[in-house]
This record gives C-alpha cells, sequence and structure tokens, in this order.
C-alpha cells in the first residue's frame, strides 16, 4: 500500500470496511457545524446601488467605492442610525462597495435582521451621495467659475447688442435688411448654445449628480453561511479527514506484504502459502476489555486494507498447498526431528494456519504449534525441538517485529527452516467429508494444547 497508487478501490474498501466509523464521524461533524452555527447569530445581507453619471474612469470608480465605505460616511450613518451597542468599527466591517458595469457602485450592508440590512444599506448609500455631492462642490475652482460667469456676462451683453443693431437695420422688407436681422438672430442662438454647452460640459456639475437607484430589496434569507451550509460542512470535512488518514496511514505503513520482504526480515526462505477459509472475524484482533469493546463498536477491530480473499476452488486444492509445505519441510530436515510452528499472537489467520498445517504433517515431522507476543517476543526452551517454522499473514507486522521474533528463536536455541505466509479465500463449494474435516477439527485442539505448554 505505501509504494501503490491510491486507486478508487482502495476508497471503495474504506467505505465498505469503515462505513461505521464514517457514519459516526459524519454525524459528530454535522453537530460539530450545527455547534458553530448557534455560535454565529444569522446574518442578512442587501444592496443599493448608486449610478455614477458622466464618464468615469476604473480607478476613478475604485475610489468612489472606496469613499463610500470611509471612515467619514460610516460615522454619518451610525450618527443618523443610533443603533444602540453598534460603533462605527463595526459598522465599517458589515458594509462593503464594489463598483460594477455601467457606472454603478454596488453598497451592500450587513445586520442580524432583514429591516436593519436594508436601514443599513440605504443609509449608507444616502450619505455616500451627500458627502460626494458636498466634496465636488467644496472642491469648485473659484477661478473658474468667475470665468465661467463673466463669459455669461459678456454673452448676453453681445445678445443686447445683437438686438440693438437688429433694431438699427430697421424693419424694412428689403432683402438686405431681412438678412441682416436673420444673421444677427442666428449669431444670438448659436452663443447661447455655446454657453449652455459649455456648462453641460463642466465635468464637476455632471459627476455631482450621483443617483441612488432606489432602495434597497429587504433580504428574504440568510447570507452564507448558513446554518444548513455549516452542518453540511461539518460532516463533509469530518468524512474527508477520516478518509484522507486512512489513505496516509496506509501510505505510511511499514508493515511489510510481499513475500520477498518478509522472507528478508526473517533471514529464511519461503516454503510456501496456505489458505484457510474466509470467516468475519479472521481479522478481529482477539483481546476483550473497553477498548476492545470500543474498536468493535466503531467497527476499526477489522483491517481495512487487507485485500477481499480470492475464491479458492475446492478442499482438496487447499490441501495441496498443506501438503506441499510438509514435503519441503522433510526435505529439508536432514533427519526427522520435532519442530516449534511460530504463530505471532494477534493473527488469527495464522493460527488457523498452522493448526492445518500440524494436523496436515501428522508427526511427520513433528510439530508443535507456540504463540509468541511480538512486543516482547519469548520462544519457550523444548529439549525435543531442535527448529522453528514461522507461520503469519501478510500486512500485519513490521521489519522490526519479524527480526524480533527470528532473535526470540535463535535465543532459545532453535533454527527457523522458513516461513508460510497464510491468506484467506472464500469458499465456493461444501466443506468435503473424510480427512480435511478431521483435520480442521483436530488443529484447534492441537493450538490450545501447545498454547498451554508454552504458559
Amino acid at each position: 500500500m505505501s509504494d501503490d497508487t491510491i486507486r478508487l478501490a482502495t476508497v471503495g474498501r474504506i467505505l465498505r470496511r469503515r462505513r461505521r466509523l464514517l457514519t459516526i464521524l459524519v454525524v459528530v461533524g454535522a453537530l460539530v457545524g450545527y455547534g458553530t452555527s448557534l455560535l454565529f447569530p444569522p446574518r442578512y445581507t442587501t444592496s443599493a446601488s448608486v449610478l455614477l453619471p458622466g464618464a468615469w474612469e476604473e480607478r476613478e470608480l475604485r475610489t468612489q467605492a472606496e469613499v463610500a465605505t470611509s471612515s467619514v460616511v460610516i460615522d454619518r450613518v451610525a450618527s443618523a442610525l443610533h443603533w444602540t451597542g453598534v460603533g462605527t468599527t463595526e459598522l465599517k466591517e458589515r458594509v462593503t462597495a464594489k463598483t460594477s458595469e455601467g457606472n454603478i457602485i454596488e453598497i451592500s450592508g450587513t445586520a442580524d435582521t432583514p429591516e436593519r440590512a436594508q436601514q443599513l444599506s440605504d443609509q449608507v448609500a444616502e450619505q455616500f451621495v451627500a458627502f460626494a455631492a458636498r466634496i465636488v462642490g467644496d472642491n469648485a475652482d473659484p477661478e473658474a467659475a468667475a470665468r465661467l460667469e463673466t463669459l455669461r456676462q459678456t454673452v448676453a451683453q453681445a445678445g443686447r447688442r445683437i438686438t440693438e443693431l437688429a433694431d438699427a437695420a430697421g424693419t424694412g422688407r428689403s432683402v438686405e435688411s431681412v438678412q441682416t436681422r436673420t444673421e444677427l438672430e442666428g449669431l444670438r442662438t448659436s452663443l447661447q448654445e455655446s454657453i449652455e454647452k459649455l456648462g453641460q460640459a463642466d465635468p464637476r456639475s455632471s459627476k455631482a449628480h450621483m443617483v441612488v437607484m432606489g432602495p434597497a430589496a429587504r433580504p428574504t434569507g440568510e447570507a452564507p453561511p448558513t446554518r444548513e451550509q455549516l452542518v453540511a460542512a461539518g460532516a463533509l470535512l469530518f468524512f474527508l479527514v477520516a478518509v484522507i488518514g486512512h489513505l496516509t496511514a496506509a501510505r505510511m505503513s511499514r508493515r511489510l506484504r510481499t513475500e520477498g520482504e518478509i522472507a528478508g526480515a526473517l533471514g529464511v526462505a519461503l516454503l510456501g502459502t496456505v489458505d484457510v477459509p474466509s470467516d468475519r472475524h479472521a481479522h478481529r484482533p482477539e483481546g476483550r476489555g473497553p477498548r476492545t469493546w470500543f474498536r468493535r463498536l466503531l467497527g476499526t477491530d477489522v483491517r481495512w486494507d487487507v485485500p477481499a480473499p480470492r475464491t479458492s476452488g475446492d478442499e482438496a486444492g487447499r490441501q495441496i498447498r498443506y501438503r506441499r509445505v510438509c514435503a519441503r519441510l522433510r526435505d529439508r530436515l536432514p533427519a526427522p526431528r520435532p519442530l516449534l510452528v511460530v504463530v505471532p499472537d494477534g493473527d488469527p489467520i495464522a493460527r488457523r494456519a498452522a493448526g492445518e498445517l500440524v494436523a496436515e504433517a501428522g508427526g511427520d515431522p513433528a510439530l508443535r504449534m507456540v504463540g509468541v507476543s511480538v512486543s516482547e517476543p519469548m520462544v519457550p526452551d523444548r529439549d525435543d525441538a531442535s527448529g522453528a517454522l514461522v507461520v503469519l499473514s501478510a500486512g500485519h507486522w513490521t521489519a522490526g517485529e519479524l527480526a524480533g521474533i527470528a532473535e526470540a528463536c535463535a535465543d532459545a536455541g532453535h533454527e527457523v527452516v522458513g516461513v508460510v505466509l497464510a491468506g484467506t479465500v472464500r469458499i465456493r463449494t461444501k466443506r468435503s467429508a473424510g480427512r480435511p474435516r478431521e483435520a480442521a477439527t483436530a488443529a484447534p485442539a492441537v493450538g490450545a494444547d501447545a498454547t498451554g505448554g508454552s504458559a
């Protein structure tokens, strides 16, 4: 697992074998999200739009948006609202402004009730427009205004002079008189239009007239994150953390899984692999107590990172594997001698396989099963046994733990002649009658006797 690419099958195995733990964590995450929602009161948000007529650059619009949320405007809003316990600093955190297309600034206000959110947005928009108009009026150039007024007076004088000239031209109906009066009237009209366009072209006059585009709409729902969103986020967060934690633990695991790694850790040759029928309790660790009960309640007492058992052919095919292991043992031993079958404690698969192997050997060679603790390995000294055979399942033990078992065997004067790997298979056909059933029945008796001897 540590070197394999994480596949969807791995995630699916986590969901199947850890569904009880994942369900509990999802419920806990939802409760945490609900508790978080109680700490934060509901919020409501609405927006008011302010139109800025005239030609504005993007930089100028951003500046106006900053002005809308400035301390000067918020101070005016706080004075107008008179909300108890809500100061300028808190109001400033509740107000935002952003620019949009069409020279529009959207001012958003957030409050604990829909009514207050609406009042806050409308008040900020009104105070912003009033403050902007005041800034434009205060920043008007007096000299430019005086020149514009002088120009208007000059145009007025020119209009009066044109009137005098028109009267002097007489009221005759000659062609020359009519043309003169017409040209003078056209000149006066042109002067008036020019002065009007000059006033309209003044950027200060256009930009000063900002317009609030109606009152803010009263919000009908809470602003995110809502209570439902917090509950869903808490459940999803706990679920993802649990799955990622399982994957991370599997990739960082140092448990040996391949035949070569296990044989190398023990420093012996692999004599073969044997199969035992799958059992739903095969991967459950032995032991009692509150901790074991709690692990079973959460479903963490079953290994999730062990591949699903493959389908076995029949009982006869499984017994052939045991016979071949026994034949290899006879070939390796120079003379018939008793051997200890060492099984690590907490490996029920290996214990069942060792029982089958002892029954299959039938005294040739003579095998005795003993359990060894991996935390404090201790192999019993036996005068009639001069060797040891290690039986274990893959994916349960680290290289250090297996090396400790090998050292314990050496300290007890037993030579480790080999290792046998045990795995689980699904039974496709019913168990056949005859010797396989007898061997399976005899295996627990041998294991129990060996356990009593080791104690």
